[in-house]
């Protein structure tokens, strides 16, 4: 499993995590959410992993405890398919101690909620958005805080927590 965006826990139960790289695509603002962080009269954004050629995406691989793999699989696909937003995918990551196969949800850049923007046009909505789990910019501040935590650079959240601490 990688979750790259994510910011929280994985949701069942770890035996083993890595830090791992997802090539060819990269963490972004690229989601429209019109519940959880926004409205549908004023949708925030979320991150999803979004296919960009020369990218490369850092974040944490969970290995799931021996026993739970298919009850985590299907709390997994009951939480990441629910909009039809993601496509779960099987993807090599790297890590340390070499390539593993990931189970792994990326944006569909068919799907309605998709959008790709530039990034002071996502902090300006991060900047105001809410919806029925908080504040854009809170899981904008906690992803960023999250990630310096374990130690993974990303210069475009940085920008963007930044640029949005200046609006709010």
């Amino acid at each position: 499993m990688f979750t790259g965006p994510q910011a929280t826990g994985p949701g069942f139960p770890v035996a083993e995590r890595r830090i791992a790289t997802l090539e060819g695509w990269h963490r972004s603002f690229c989601m429209r959410s019109i519940h959880h962080r926004g409205t549908v009269e004023r949708p925030g954004l979320v991150l999803a992993l979004d296919r960009a050629e020369g990218a490369a995406c850092t974040g944490v691989a969970f290995r799931v405890a021996p026993g739970a793999e298919a009850a985590a699989l299907a709390g997994l696909r009951e939480r990441e398919l629910v909009s039809s937003a993601y496509l779960e995918m099987t993807l090599p990551v790297a890590t340390g101690t070499g390539f593993v196969d990931a189970v792994t949800y990326v944006i569909d850049p068919d799907h309605a909620q998709y959008c790709r923007l530039n990034r002071e046009a996502q902090a300006r909505i991060i900047a105001r958005a809410a919806g029925g789990r908080g504040t854009n910019r809170d899981y904008l501040w906690a992803t960023t805080a999250h990630l310096a935590e374990l130690g993974i650079a990303d210069p475009d959240l940085d920008w963007l927590a930044s640029r949005v601490r200046d609006l709010s």
